[in-house]
């Protein structure tokens, strides 16, 4: 990388396609923010909005220390959960009794940053008042919107985007080459994408010129023509476009002409294609989100052997009705204009409710599955996926909630993501789903009802609504007595417990925890067996019996280890170091806090990683190591800050922060002590929890010997991943399923104790080197 590329800060995707012209709307569009903090790129669908923000956004990085965000709003469809939204994209983690607003306002206050709010046109009224209150609270953020008409604050500039620049029919005599314009130039480089020999010649540069002021230098309806050209040529293409022109213009002169223009190709485009195509594209419209494969096969192929699906996703990404998007899971997605007009046809074919309910019912099912085995070795790959399939899961509830007769799902869906939405601290969230589940509820008593109460009163407990927590709790309690479920009974129990800790009634909630884990017994369930050690071990931290609270995180350590599970294990060995550590065990602390460290960077939970950086301060600060102590506690403040929580709970809870920093200071100097301290605040995660650990490299394996751990076949696909291979270039290399070799990759990452492809790589070449010496 060039030294005068601008750090990326954000997440701003990387283009798949080249970007076409647009230079004088760039231009202006950047004018704008120069000058207006809130600026709205208007236009009609298809005419290349997101791709022009983006664009500008890309170009705007240097101006942004803090960051460029795409808020992609085109999945959401509630709401009420918008601030939510922007709060999960900056990866920021919702506090204690804190809202996601004010989260999000006192993240932003002193940061300046850019929000590229993406397709708004449905939540215009919302995004209108978020955007208000957002740019009040916060000085140094704009926001640049996109949307089919403007969002009306005050304040706000508007560019609406015109089509591309086509050819002027007056300028060029028909036997002459048309003048280049953008429109040609896109159609070109993406008819070359499908027909890589395609060239723009004296033979076909009148037609391509003409299909271009046919579609009116709309981009989405030129890629879609453009896409044709593996079985058409441009004459064709153009004769097709014409005789359609002249038959669906009659009767729509009211429609504005560009919306008919889009209309039209998408029909054309749509009636192109082969019956199993038209079939797949308009069952596939009730996703909300990107689509994994199994999820296309699981809800759309109803009727279509499992073997075809893939052969027609295939072709409908040829036809460019879907974006093929390569990651870890090759996933599908389809273009807001295009799922519209796939739910329309979807409701002529008289499918949208049996779709939309095999839809509901695949997430369901998924969701489940993720609760059911949450406490196993595949809890990563379950946060990945529920990650991935949010807006679907969202949808999901949408539909149950909303359809007469279909509540029970919703009941069990919510509790089944509770601690999906504990793990990424989507406590509003997840709270505002478990009361739509409730209040459309009018089943008969159901432990499932018992559950979904449960799952709403500890996240009202942990948001700080403590008299909503009680209504939902002891209805929980009554209501698990009338149906007569231990399990249910159980639940409630843990739930009280968690009511009472966060009320400061430490002896009742001790008691609650004791009955939930009576009831469970040994045989019972994992999740809820968990949970209640979990609870009950924090309150007895909080009570000051650290035996017993030592004894309880050590349980929950060991079958936690044996199942393989990493979110409970990872707060339970940091609570764990503490309390040894406190009782004189610096030793054993130290190791205990380092694995928690590592586990909480598998998670994903920066959060815990700023309390782990935090504890390995005061073990540092203890050894009389106080350049080191400073340094962590800076890494920790940077850690939790980039988190969204400036002040980590640890410190409030048991007092050692300001004693640890007073004697480092005492014996650095202050002035010492606040260049490491500042030192420390300068690391990003990945570098602060390299420092934490002493890996000198970020490749560097652990002194207990990793190569021991790993078997055969994952130290094959350490040097598959090595030679640069993708997860399904190692599946093929090695015959085995792609999700294999996923797997593969994360259980050398967790046994190394790494966390990107580049630390795999590096140590396997440290390795080969030590061999050959």
């Amino acid at each position: 990388m060039a030294p005068a590329t601008p750090e990326r800060v954000g997440n701003l995707p990387h283009a798949l396609t080249s970007f076409v012209g647009r230079r004088r709307e760039v231009a202006e569009v950047r004018r704008l923010l120069e000058n207006a903090r809130l600026v709205t790129v208007a236009g009609i669908g298809g005419v290349g909005k997101t791709r022009l923000a983006l664009r500008v956004g890309e170009g705007a990085l240097r101006s942004y220390p803090h960051g460029v965000w795409l808020v992609e709003l085109g999945e959401l469809r509630e709401p009420h959960l918008l601030a939510e939204t922007v709060t999960a994209t900056l990866g920021l983690r919702e506090r204690l009794a804190h809202p996601p607003m004010a989260l999000l306002t006192d993240f932003l206050a002193d940061r300046r940053a850019l929000l590229v709010l993406d397709n708004c046109e449905h939540l215009v009224d919302t995004v209108a008042e978020f955007a208000t209150s957002l740019l009040r609270a916060c000085p140094e953020v704009r926001i640049l919107a996109t949307s089919r008409e403007p969002l009306g604050v005050i304040g706000e500039a508007t560019f609406r985007l015109p089509p591309l620049t086509v050819p002027d029919p007056d300028s060029q005599a028909s036997t002459s080459a048309p003048p280049r314009s953008e429109a040609i130039t896109l159609f070109t480089e993406r008819a070359r994408a499908y027909l890589p020999e395609f060239r723009l010649t004296e033979g076909n540069q009148l037609a391509v010129a003409q299909i271009c002021r046919q579609l009116e230098g709309l981009p989405l309806p030129i890629e879609l023509a453009a896409a044709r050209l593996r079985a058409l040529s441009p004459e064709q293409v153009l004769e097709r476009l014409t005789n359609r022109f002249r038959l669906l213009t009659v009767g729509r002169r009211g429609v504005p002409p560009r919306h008919q223009t889009l209309r039209w190709c998408v029909d054309w485009s749509y009636e192109l294609c082969t019956p199993q195509d038209q079939q797949l594209w308009r069952r596939l419209a009730v996703f909300a989100g990107n689509v994994e494969l199994d999820a296309v096969a699981g809800v759309c192929a109803a009727d279509m052997q499992q073997e075809q699906v893939f052969e027609v996703v295939t072709s409908l990404v040829d036809k460019s009705i879907l974006t093929m998007e390569e990651g870890q899971v090759v996933r599908y997605r389809m273009l807001e204009t295009l799922r519209e007009y796939g739910l329309e046809k979807l409701a002529e074919a008289d499918e949208s409710a049996t779709f939309l309910r095999r839809h509901r019912d695949y997430h369901e099912r998924l969701a489940v599955r993720a609760g059911a085995e949450w406490i196993g070795p595949g809890q990563l790959e379950w946060i990945a996926r529920l990650d991935r399939a949010r807006a679907d899961l969202r949808a999901a509830l949408e539909f149950s909630t909303t359809e007469p007769g279909e509540a029970g799902a919703a009941l069990r869906m919510v509790a089944a993501i509770y601690p999906y939405w504990v793990s990424r601290a989507l406590f509003s969230e997840g709270r505002y789903w478990v009361d739509r589940a409730l209040a459309a509820d009018d089943g008969p008593p159901s432990a499932a009802r018992v559950a979904a109460m449960c799952a709403g009163g500890v996240l009202a407990a942990m948001r700080g609504d403590l008299p909503a927590a009680k209504e939902l709790t002891d209805a929980a309690r009554d209501l698990a007595e009338a149906t007569g479920d231990d399990t249910a009974s159980a639940l409630a129990a843990s739930a009280t417990g968690y009511l009472a800790t966060f009320s400061g009634d430490f002896p009742r909630a001790i008691g609650c925890f004791e009955t939930c884990l009576g009831m469970l017994g040994t045989g019972g369930e994992l999740l809820p067996r968990v949970g209640a050690l979990v609870g009950l071990a924090m309150v007895c931290g909080l009570s000051g019996d650290t035996l017993r609270a030592v004894a309880c995180h050590e349980e929950v350590v060991a079958l936690t280890e044996s199942h393989g599970e990493s979110m409970y294990r990872s707060y339970s060995l940091s609570m764990l170091a503490l309390a040894v550590w406190e009782q004189g065990d610096a030793g054993r602390a130290t190791r205990l806090i380092e694995e928690s460290m590592r586990l909480t960077r598998l998670v994903d939970d920066p959060l815990g990683s700023a309390m782990c950086l935090e504890i390995l301060g005061w073990l540092a600060a203890e050894t009389n190591d106080a350049e080191r102590a400073a340094v962590l506690m800076g890494a920790s403040v940077s850690v939790g800050e980039a988190a969204g929580s400036p002040t980590i709970v640890v410190r409030d809870l048991f007092g050692h922060h300001d004693r640890l920093v007073r004697q480092s200071t005492r014996m650095l100097g202050k002035q010492a002590f606040e260049a490491a301290f500042g030192r420390g605040r300068e690391l990003d995660v990945e570098e602060a929890i390299a420092y934490a650990l002493r890996v000198t490299s970020r490749a560097e394996p652990r002194a207990s010997g990793p190569d021991s751990r790993l078997t055969r076949r994952e130290r094959e696909v350490a040097r598959l991943v090595a030679q640069g291979l993708s997860n399904k270039a190692i599946a093929q290399q090695l015959v085995i399923s792609q999700r294999t070799a996923e797997g593969h990759v994360e259980k050398v990452r967790a046994k190394l104790g790494f966390t990107t492809r580049a630390q795999i790589a590096a140590w396997v070449v440290a390795r080969n080197a030590e061999q050959a010496v």
